[in-house]
Parts: structure tokens; sequence; C-alpha cells
């Protein structure tokens, strides 16, 4: 298959690159002049890059002939205090450019890659502006979906960790401070639970949509992908305290919970299991993992 990819540099998109790649599919990334592309660096001489900012992200369309599937993992978390005018550039504006362009080509699917935090719970004045912009992005692709003949496949992720993730989100922050023995580690009440699955887990997920592409129905569909386990944040962190046999002390309740806080949250996974795909990663594995690309 041709497939194009935005977000390849990112955690994710670099992992599903490598795998598609090893494939044997032919890949397309979208990415911006300025990124770093250490994720991929081995393997980009085997990949089609385009440089958004420079103009090029609809240039594959014309250029690379047929494509078979698009699928965006590319976001902006404003992490970085980026505006929300820039997120919703980031989130909605250019997806849905991309959506544009994938009708009046005819590509046959859009993958979306879409997070739990995101779900269709509530609307609120107090949502997060990375949520809101998820949510938005969710929305014109059910709207468009519903009256063309693209089917938009919205894959939603629970607790994605692994190598490679950055360093200040909460599973290898939590690891990282287990490890160094730092004096303390600052935490919620951990009464909240999530349901973390190993980021090889995830991109298993997508090979085998894309394995079903030709079957799955048109309009819109949503395959939530997690383990079907939930874990309190309690007791996750007590974990990676006792596999690092750390000396941290867990300060659980030293951290308010934040507004409209999501207090559980668990993959229903039955749909991705009727097409094939189970989680093979348990969570002590899949910390250890973690562990060892810190050491």
């Amino acid at each position: 298959m041709k497939i194009l990819v935005t977000g390849a540099t990112g955690f994710l998109g670099s992992q599903l690159v490598k795998a598609l790649r090893r494939d044997g599919h032919t890949i397309i990334i979208l990415k911006r002049s300025t990124s770093d592309c250490s994720r991929i660096q081995d393997i980009l001489p085997d990949l089609i890059p385009y440089d958004t900012d420079r103009g090029q992200w609809e240039a594959p369309f014309f250029e690379q002939g047929r494509i078979d599937a698009i699928i965006h993992t590319a976001t902006c978390y404003g992490r970085n205090n980026e505006s929300n005018a820039v997120m919703v550039e980031a989130n909605v504006s250019f997806p849905l450019k991309l959506l544009d362009v994938a009708m009046r080509s005819g590509t046959p699917v859009f993958l979306n890659t879409d997070t739990f935090s995101s779900a269709p719970v509530r609307l609120s004045s107090h949502l997060q502006p990375y949520n809101l912009t998820k949510r938005q992005f969710r929305e014109w692709g059910k709207c468009l979906a519903e009256t063309t003949s693209l089917p938009f496949i919205n894959v939603r992720l629970e607790h994605m960790y692994g190598t490679y993730d950055s360093a200040n989100k909460f599973v290898p922050s939590v690891i990282k401070s287990c490890l160094e023995n730092q004096l303390e580690l600052r935490l919620t009440e951990g009464k909240q639970t999530r349901d973390f699955i190993y980021v090889d887990d995830v991109v298993s997920a997508f090979r085998v949509l894309l394995a079903h592409t030709a079957h799955l129905p048109a309009g819109f569909t949503e395959y939530q992908v997690g383990t079907g386990t939930a874990t309190s944040i309690r007791a996750f962190a007590e974990l990676a305290h006792q596999m690092t046999q750390s000396r941290t002390v867990l300060k659980f309740g030293s951290i308010a919970y934040k507004d409209l806080e999501i207090m559980h949250s668990q993959a229903d996974i039955r749909s991705l299991q009727a097409l094939g795909w189970n989680p093979q990663v348990k969570l002590e594995d899949g910390l250890r993992k973690v562990m060892a690309d810190f050491k």
C-alpha cells in the first residue's frame, strides 16, 4: 500500500512508519522542515518526505499517484504555550485540508488518531483547548464521512506509553523520578483509573485496521485501542515505585484533581478483537522496557 502519514517524527508516528516500512508499504510523510527527525533517522532514506511549511502538504496527491490510506497522528498538545489559534490550525484546520484533498483525490480511507481525553462525555466551557480541538475535528470527520463515500476511522487511544516517549509525560516522568530516587513525587490522590497500553500494541492495531480497510464499513467508524483493563493512578505509581526499588516518597493527595477530571477510562476492544487483534504487552513488561530505556 501507499500510505501517507502525518506526525511521523513523533512518538507514535515514528514507531508506526518503521513498522509499516518493514511490512513493505511505501510511506509518504508530511513534516515541517524544522522537525526533529532523530526518531526516524535510520529509515529516513526509505521514506518520501514533504515539508508542510514549504507549501508541500498537497503535493503528494499530485506527484505520488493514488494514495491508499492517510494516517493522521500529528497533533499539538499546547504544552509549549502554543496559542489557541495555533492549536486550532494544527488539530482542526490542517487535518481538515487533508480530508478535503483525500475526498477529491479518491483516497480510500482516512485513519484519525484520537485520545480518550477527548471522548464525547460532556461539553463544557472549561474543556482544555486541546481536547476541544480534537473533538471538533472528529465531528468534522463524522459529518463528512456521513455525506461522502470516504471511510473515516477514528482510532481512539487510551493512555499510550513506551520507549522514546517525551520525558515530560506521566509514565516516563514517574519512572524517571523513581529511578533517580528523587526526594518526593507529588501526585493526586490517585483514584482515577487509566487503561495503559504499550506503543507496540497501538502500532499493531493500526496494522490490523489497514489490513482490513477493504472490508471496513463506509462512513464513520470508531475503534477504541487499549488493553481493556483499567489501573488506578495510585496502583500504577506504586507498581513503578516497587519495580524500581525506589526511595522516592510518593506524596498522594499533594496535587488536586483537575477540573472535570476523567475518573475512569477503559477501552472497549471488542470491535478490534473481532478483527483478530489483541494486546500483547502486559503493564509490568512495558514498564521494564521503559526503565531499560532510561538506564
